[in-house]
């Protein structure tokens, strides 16, 4: 999936679904905790920088987050099968 679009939905479901605080998703994307959560409460497509964006789609997969695109029933979050890393 492209984090073009990626929505903040998606994000803060990823992040709930791995267990991980704002704070924690921030700092391992080095991204600040406020554009996180502003990225988390877009509607639509998450609000800010492409590669804001594409470093927390990033730090979210490395934790075990599959990011599932639209497909005619909404986009979603999975967990990855086996240790996140």
């Amino acid at each position: 999936m492209d984090h073009s679009t990626l929505t903040g939905r998606q994000i803060a479901a990823a992040r709930a679904l791995v267990g991980l605080p704002q704070a924690e998703v921030a700092a391992r994307a080095n991204i600040s905790v406020p554009t996180l959560k502003r990225m988390e409460a877009s509607e639509g497509p998450a609000a800010g920088l492409a590669n804001n964006v594409a470093a927390v789609m990033h730090a979210l997969e490395a934790a075990g987050v599959i990011f599932v695109a639209e497909n005619g029933e909404g986009p979603g979050v999975r967990l990855r099968k086996g240790p996140a890393t």
